[in-house]
């Protein structure tokens, strides 16, 4: 047998490291030439390692969550070496005396062993329910909050009361103790203000590691509010015409074509005041102090998953109609949520659109998805008493609560970026003339 190591390969595109989000073996496991070893990850990219060989994983290089280095050992596995003729160990000449002497040789070191462990046990178990002496001053006894209200109530000092509880943990008895050998001393009146818990005391908590896409998700939200002074515009909107226009195409196309949910409307009537405003479809460099503004629209499509938020790129926006864009933003949609993403899908946007869809609230103030200048927020839809030619009448009403970075697009320039998109919303048919 030999010992086979794995390092971590290079993925290419002058990555240096990755990160180690999922193992799919333990040591001791019998792995197959091809099968999955491990998951990591790089710019929101799940790549999964393949073992080149079979045999018997030894050992692991790195924990979840931990940065490896291109290069650096991922696994050790131990292989059959190949056209070698397996050892066969040498004749027992003489099992009957060898066997009472090995038992003999194992007998004190078994017997040694079983006692330091049954003395290891009641160790622990006198130091777990022995009494606990009078705390130091500069020791906090382990109590409940009710029982520390309670200690204050009888005035009585928790330091100087002797738990008897797991792990020397004051008790109500232990109180009921100290009150009665104290005797003359008047309990505290309780304060009016203060609430004595009788329900469960819940002191439980749980630590969970950020690793992976939520490590990386946490990174760039990071980055981009730390980078980019952002200023928001909010803008009502009345969509009950488009309403009206998209209820009749799916009703009509649905069969047929991809159904049409809002985004596809709002993809286009973005394509559309791009065209006027080029300097919202834009990424700025703020290392080198470069704006670079795009023709193309790739339009980002935030994404909620079980991982986190992600954000599939919708390419070339301005050349495709109102199916292909709801077809390609649903093949995303899925794509993001299976995590079948590749590098490509997630990179490269121009401008970004996020949804909460039915929960998207009144007011949303959305984080610009670096390094673009520009993000445009979906609030719900909401039916709304209007006035309209001098009436009253029930209107379905949006708001679009939008993003904008500062240094690169001035705040009259956003409002009418978003008053463009307004017009084309209200007045559907202009999105379609040329």
């Amino acid at each position: 047998m030999s010992t086979h190591t794995i390092k971590m390969p290079d993925i290419g595109e002058g990555i240096a490291e990755v990160e180690l989000v999922a193992w799919h073996v333990k040591p001791g496991d019998a792995i197959v030439e091809d099968q999955a070893l491990a998951d990591v990850m790089t710019d929101k990219a799940n790549v999964e390692i393949p073992s080149p060989v079979a045999g018997t994983v030894l050992a692991l290089g790195g924990d979840v969550g931990q940065t490896l280095a291109v290069g650096s050992e991922l696994i050790r596995i131990e292989v059959a070496d190949i056209g070698k003729a397996p050892e066969r160990p040498a004749p027992d000449k003489s099992p009957a005396s060898v066997e009472p002497a090995a038992a003999a040789r194992a007998a004190p070191a078994a017997t040694a062993q079983k006692a330091a462990s049954a003395s290891g046990v009641r160790q622990i178990s006198a130091a777990a329910t022995a009494p606990r002496s009078a705390s130091s001053p500069s020791e906090r006894p382990i109590a409940s909050p009710a029982i520390r209200r309670r200690a204050w109530e009888l005035g009585l000092e928790l330091n100087d009361v002797p738990g008897t509880g797991l792990g020397g943990r004051v008790m109500q008895t232990d109180l009921d103790a100290a009150s009665a050998k104290r005797g003359s001393a008047a309990p505290r009146p309780a304060a009016a203000a203060a609430a004595v818990p009788t329900g469960v005391v819940r002191e439980d908590e749980q630590a969970i590691p950020v690793i992976g896409v939520r490590r990386k998700i946490a990174q760039k939200m990071q980055d981009a509010k730390r980078r980019i002074p952002h200023f928001s515009y909010v803008e009502e909107i009345d969509v009950t015409e488009l309403e009206v226009l998209r209820a009749r195409l799916n009703a009509r196309w649905g069969e047929q074509r991809a159904k049409l949910t809002l985004l596809p409307f709002l993809v286009r009537a973005v394509v559309a005041a791009v065209r006027e405003f080029p300097q919202v479809n834009a990424r700025f460099d703020d290392e080198v102090g470069i704006v670079t503004r795009h023709g193309a629209v790739h339009v980002g499509i935030a994404t909620q998953t079980e991982v986190g938020l992600m954000v599939p790129v919708l390419r070339h926006a301005e050349a495709l109609d109102l199916w292909a864009v709801a077809t390609e933003i649903e093949r995303l949609a899925k794509g993001a949520r299976g995590g079948r993403m590749t590098r490509n899908e997630l990179t490269g946007s121009t401008i970004t659109i996020t949804s909460l869809g039915a929960l998207g609230g009144i007011v949303t103030t959305p984080i610009i998805n670096h390094p673009e200048v520009a993000i445009v927020g979906v609030n719900r839809i909401v039916e709304r008493p209007m006035m309209r030619a001098g009436a009253v009448v029930a209107r379905q009403m949006m708001n679009l609560s939008s993003s904008f970075d500062h240094r690169v697009v001035d705040g009259i320039d956003a409002a009418r970026f978003v008053q463009a998109i307004r017009a084309l919303l209200e007045v559907p048919a202009t999105m379609f003339v040329e």
